[in-house]
């Protein structure tokens, strides 16, 4: 199995510490975001990786390698900047993903989510299904949350929306007739939950989207306590 992780984005709201690195390299916890992600993807047995390029895409590269010392090989998707967004990201790494559902991660999330949990959901995966999402309960920056969560399929509108939590699991058909250039996940995931292709689950352990300062320094102060 392989796992993909998007690291490609500027983490604008990050700023001035993604002016000069890229935001998976910030570091939480003793290890970078990153570094975090390639640990997990180890013991869950995922050894092939892929991860996007694009904001300071060479600085990942340099400090990464091919990923021999965190026990698993990394192939790199380089995009150039701007970058493809989530979607375009996703559809142009395609080649290097293969056939198979693959995991994906977002690289600037953190959570104590097990992902051999996630390998086991994906080698059950049905075959009608095109994706499978770990939703979160909703933090205070996304109130509303993103998706609906209904007998574990996840559908777009209901009674109690939850958030997207970046840990997903993905066929490649999803992106059969993708749309060219640079396009988000999420309308297509939307679009694809409708058809009744989409199955979830809720996950109420840590989790944080490292998307501010603010966060950066709550996850960090939790993490030491």
């Amino acid at each position: 199995m392989k796992a993909m992780i998007l690291a490609a984005g500027r983490g604008e709201r990050m700023r001035p510490l993604t002016d000069r690195i890229p935001k998976p390299l910030i570091e939480v916890g003793g290890r970078s975001l990153v570094e975090h992600h390639l640990a997990a993807l180890h013991r869950a047995g995922v050894w092939d990786c892929v991860i996007n390029l694009g904001w300071l895409g060479a600085s990942l590269r340099a400090a990464l390698g091919d990923g021999a010392r965190y026990g698993v090989h990394i192939d790199y998707s380089d995009e150039g900047w701007p970058a493809l967004e989530t979607g375009g990201g996703i559809a142009r790494a395609l080649p290097l993903l293969g056939a198979a559902p693959f995991l994906l991660i977002n690289g600037d999330v953190y959570s104590d989510y097990p992902l051999a949990t996630l390998v086991e959901r994906a080698q059950a995966l049905p075959s009608a299904d095109a994706a499978h999402l770990v939703l979160v309960p909703n933090p205070q920056h996304n109130p509303r949350g993103d998706f609906g969560l209904v007998g574990g399929r996840v559908v777009p509108q209901c009674a109690e929306h939850f958030t997207f939590s970046g840990l997903s699991i993905l066929r490649p058909a999803l992106f059969f007739e993708p749309p060219s250039g640079a396009f988000p996940l999420g309308p297509l995931l939307r679009t694809t939950a409708i058809a009744g292709r989409v199955s979830g689950e809720l996950h109420s352990g840590l989790w944080s989207d490292v998307g501010t300062p603010e966060r950066l320094a709550q996850l960090a102060a939790l993490l030491a306590g």
